[in-house]
């Protein structure tokens, strides 16, 4: 092997991880450790039970350049999530973009609470405001024979969440190109869903928490909602009962401090059996009701 690719003086992958979890902790990241694992996986195609098994043989000149290179971006903030152009979901591998929200763990808690009502081997689940495809694709991994329909207003978003299915292999999930229920409204057929679901803009534009984290990087128009961010919340209440079939469930993803009130947008509209959820941190995080 070349001297000047890998030499006696070469860092370790260990040397290399720790050198770097100590500069994103400097740099403030609160997982700093994971972060550096994640770019180092990508940096080297080595996942991490190979760096944690060899982690002190030496690391190839250029892999440690392309990793130097990641961990100054995640310093200064970038989501290692576009940096390494993927994010876990659902144990699903998705293909995330700058143009689309990153998947969160917290929102699993909307596809747990729509599996759980959707009691019936065959139906129709529509998912607004798709972005990645995450909650979509979830859904349809789970229920195979359901069919799963993804909208979203970007069209970069749609041909990624198309992508993602296609790279899963999940054939039930299909995305379209649509400004909420747009592309189902008349002179469309009309169609109706056993399920509706969203994790639709919901933060206020002057909330603190914009200017905070990976948050800063995301695009604002999948973030803020006109009217302390309860804008897109209320229209979905109020528009989806047209789009559901008799008895079918809406399920919304909000803030921890908007539950009450989606709640009461939800029963003011005719829903039945109005309840919220909590997410793993214990906070109101989705609400759902039936028609």
């Amino acid at each position: 092997m070349s001297v000047d690719v890998l030499t006696c003086d070469t860092p370790t992958f260990d040397a290399l991880l720790q050198s770097a979890t100590a500069r994103l902790q400097w740099a403030g990241s609160p997982t700093a450790r994971i972060d550096a694992e994640a770019l180092l996986s990508h940096a080297t195609g080595h996942d991490r039970t190979w760096l944690y098994t060899w982690g002190d043989r030496r690391c190839p000149v250029w892999e440690q350049a392309r990793f130097d290179a990641l961990i100054a971006a995640r310093a200064q903030g970038q989501p290692v999530a576009y940096l390494t152009g993927e994010r876990e979901f659902w144990g699903l591998r998705l293909a995330t973009s700058p143009q689309t929200l990153i998947p969160r763990p917290d929102t699993e808690t909307l596809v747990e609470a729509v599996l759980a009502r959707a009691q019936t081997s065959e139906g129709r689940l529509l998912d607004l405001g798709s972005g990645t495809g995450a909650i979509a694709l979830a859904f349809a991994s789970e229920k195979t024979a359901w069919q799963v329909v993804g909208a979203d207003i970007r069209a970069e978003a749609v041909a990624l969440a198309a992508r993602n299915a296609h790279s899963l292999g999940i054939a039930n999930a299909a995305f379209v190109v649509s400004d909420w229920f747009s592309a189902f409204a008349p002179p469309a057929p009309a169609t109706t869903f056993d399920i509706i679901v969203s994790n639709p803009p919901y933060i206020a534009a002057d909330d603190p928490h914009l200017d905070v984290g990976d948050v800063r990087f995301e695009p604002r128009s999948a973030l803020v909602a006109d009217a302390a961010g309860m804008a897109d919340l209320l229209h979905l209440v109020n528009a989806a009962s047209a789009y559901l079939s008799a008895g079918g469930w809406l399920a919304l993803e909000h803030g921890y401090q908007q539950a009450a009130c989606v709640r009461e947008a939800l029963v003011q509209a005719g829903y039945q059996s109005v309840e919220s959820v909590q997410d793993v941190g214990g906070h109101e995080r989705v609400t759902l009701g039936h028609l």
